[in-house]
């Protein structure tokens, strides 16, 4: 079902885009979708979709923040530079594994939450 929500709102935007029915049937199709924008349903979820998005943008900082703090740590241990370069550049290499993988669920949770909102305000469930 989540892809029939995208698919019409794709051929809508597509239809005003491509229109040759002139200015006014343009105007018409924007103030029909600025009446469904404006419903009290349609705004709760996208308040929803902005807030799980800002808590989602707020695990990756955490996850950038606990990689430098790794490298630094590893750049200050013991041994010869040489040693205390590889030893930072080990951590720094396995840090960006942790680092894309928390931006990418991420950013999937955030396309789940946005499909959902779209689904909850057009009705269309997936049952």
């Amino acid at each position: 079902m989540r892809g029939k929500a995208g698919l019409v709102i794709g051929l809508a935007v597509g239809y005003v885009l491509g229109t040759r029915a002139g200015r006014e049937r343009y105007e018409q199709i924007k103030a029909q979708w600025l009446k469904v924008w404006n419903l009290d349903p349609v705004q709760e979820q996208v308040g929803k979709v902005k807030d799980f998005a800002k808590s989602q943008a707020m695990a990756l900082p955490s996850t950038l923040w606990e990689a430098g703090v790794k490298v630094v740590q590893a750049a200050g241990s013991k041994g010869t530079p040489g040693q205390k370069l590889d030893a930072a550049i080990k951590v720094g290499k396995d840090s960006q594994e942790d680092v894309g993988r928390a931006a990418q669920t991420s950013a999937q949770a955030v396309k789940d939450a946005v499909d959902d909102a779209v689904e909850d305000a057009t009705g269309q469930g997936g049952a």
